[in-house]
């Protein structure tokens, strides 16, 4: 799990390095469903409408037909799991585009296909995909060739 927060961070770090040239990026947010807890706290926040298969980040923008992307980062050879599928799918049945991305290199090409979509068009931006790389060189994040 520990490898996926550190894709997680990553796509962070590229975000706020590109919202000068991106603001709409200064909306993707986390949504803190995961993670171990003490079954007090963990009671205690299911109570308070916590989910479980929510996925992991949001952007709340709306492009082409869909009212904005969810992402649930995935890192290694980690899958989603039953839950998270069925929010994805139900999600997509909602209007918004929902994806699982493997790295920060996904989540960066499906951020980016995203807000490129164009209102007119009706783009299917569930089928993004494309590599990038998460080093960052300089102050730039580059697209492998």
């Amino acid at each position: 799990m520990q490898h996926e927060a550190e894709e997680q961070a990553a796509l962070f770090r590229w975000a706020l390095l590109s919202r000068g040239r991106i603001p709409e990026l200064d909306l993707l947010f986390h949504i803190p469903n995961g993670g171990s807890r003490h079954p007090r706290e963990a009671a205690n926040l299911k109570r308070q409408g916590v989910k479980a298969g929510v996925p992991d980040l949001f952007l709340p923008i709306a492009r082409g037909k869909y009212h904005g992307l969810f992402i649930e980062m995935k890192a290694g050879k980690n899958k989603p799991t039953e839950k998270q599928e069925g929010w994805i799918q139900s999600l997509k049945e909602q209007g918004y585009a929902a994806k699982v991305c493997y790295g920060c290199g996904a989540a960066i090409e499906a951020i980016t296909k995203y807000l490129n979509l164009n209102e007119e068009k009706h783009k299917d931006c569930n089928d993004l995909s494309g590599k990038y790389e998460c080093t960052r060189r300089g102050r730039q994040w580059n697209k492998q060739k």
